[in-house]
């Protein structure tokens, strides 16, 4: 398994907790977006949003957020036909992050799959076990 699919499908406990500081030190001016199934309530992504973004995100009635890695627009589902259509955004008290309610167009929010071959509905797909480890839920 290469080391991007361990991390992605593996049990081993690896949290980045320098994505943040990298996010800083890259210059990105981005707020994050916590993304919400307005029916199920599920959280099923959490991403980034320039201005640019969220103007976007607000004149398409999609999600539209900013890579920080590939540093451009990114349009979810514009290449998978998983669009999140939105439902309503929503801004925190200290206007410094946001929440999307969406309802998906498409099989998930997830750009890996499940067992089933299909996208997973959320990127929220494992629990940390008792033993520190990471398990399919």
């Amino acid at each position: 398994m290469s080391d991007h699919t361990q991390l992605e499908e593996g049990s081993a406990l690896d949290l980045d907790f320098t994505k943040l500081q990298k996010i800083g030190h890259g210059g990105h001016e981005v707020v994050p977006v916590a993304v919400q199934h307005a029916d199920t309530g599920e959280v099923m992504i959490v991403a980034y949003a320039t201005a640019e973004a969220l103007a976007a995100t607000l004149e398409r009635g999609e999600a539209v957020f900013y890579s920080t890695s590939r540093q451009e627009l990114w349009h979810k589902g514009a290449t998978s036909g998983d669009t999140l259509a939105i439902v309503e955004v929503r801004v925190n008290c200290e206007q410094n992050s946001l929440l999307y309610r969406v309802r998906p167009n498409g099989v998930g929010a997830c750009h890996t799959k499940g067992a089933d071959g299909k996208a997973r509905m959320s990127c929220y797909y494992r629990r940390i076990d008792d033993a520190g480890q990471l398990e399919v839920s």
